[in-house]
């Protein structure tokens, strides 16, 4: 079963800054397109942004946009997520997932393979 191994949570300031990462296990082969998404304390697991693997295009949620960056890298297979001016609201588990099929990128149910999480906590 393919895992996606996350990494770089953490506990950090309002107004700093935070790089996610996530590694599949095994290649994906049907691997369209790679999101992140959110989910906060008691709160519906949320889109964030999203890349096609091959092209790069990205989508992001208007609640990130031009404080977050959705990036790839091919040739190490990982994925990231540049999170800037950071704010309490950001806290949340954040997870990574792989979308095989071409339905709608901000659509959860879309995706067909999720990282385990990792914690992300802003304080004032």
């Amino acid at each position: 079963q393919v895992l996606l191994v996350q990494s770089g949570g953490g506990l950090v300031q309002a107004g700093t800054s935070l790089t996610l990462s996530c590694t599949p296990s095994e290649e994906i082969y049907e691997r369209n397109e790679m999101g992140w998404f959110r989910q906060g304390s008691g709160q519906e697991r949320i889109f964030l942004a999203s890349i096609t693997w091959i092209v790069g295009y990205t989508t992001y949620a208007d609640l990130v946009k031009g404080r977050f960056a959705i990036s790839r890298d091919r040739a190490k297979n990982t994925l990231y997520l540049q999170m800037n001016n950071l704010k309490p609201e950001d806290t949340g588990v954040y997870y990574c997932a792989v979308k095989s099929s071409g339905g709608a990128a901000t659509d959860r149910n879309q995706y067909n393979y999720w990282g385990q999480g990792t914690q992300v906590t802003v304080s004032s």
